[in-house]
């Protein structure tokens, strides 16, 4: 038996579903703008995704991004993450509710995600101890990551 439910659904089909329940229409460059973003790894600024969009279709503009992401959002695709550095950066959401969490490198901002059962399972020990039931939660350790060539990290005399 095949699922039929939006969360079976690809990006694409749920955003353009979403779309249409808006009264909006699905456009050329928000279809675009969506295929770049989910084919992109990492964490993307605004800006940074309408870089790698304009190699596809220069006439896009920001304001159209800004939108678009505002839309991958409501509609649970995409999860703005902020970091620290004054921007929003925005990843696919969770697929099939895989929880990670954040590494920053503050220098270079370098991102990694992990997951760590031990962390996981501390936390809702935690939480169980004051009498908390966690319902979601987001880690992000900040660091200085170990590349001896990562191009800000400060000179040690």
């Amino acid at each position: 038996m095949q699922k039929t439910t939006e969360s079976a659904q690809d990006p694409r089909a749920r955003l353009r579903e979403y779309v249409s329940r808006q009264g909006l229409k699905f456009t050329r460059q928000r279809e675009l703008i969506a295929d770049v973003f989910f084919r992109s790894e990492g964490h993307l600024s605004v800006e940074e995704l309408l870089e790698e969009v304009r190699k596809d279709d220069a006439q896009v503009s920001l304001a159209t991004v800004y939108r678009t992401m505002k839309l991958l959002t409501e509609c649970g695709l995409a999860n703005p993450r902020q970091f620290g550095d004054g921007f929003t950066r925005y990843e696919p959401a969770d697929k099939d509710d895989e929880h990670h969490d954040h590494l920053i490198c503050r220098d270079c901002g370098k991102i990694i995600e992990f997951y760590n059962a031990d962390i996981e399972r501390i936390q809702e020990q935690i939480a169980k101890q004051h009498g908390f039931a966690v319902i979601d939660h987001k880690m992000e350790l900040y660091a200085s990551c170990s590349r001896t060539n990562c191009p800000d990290r400060p000179k040690r005399s």
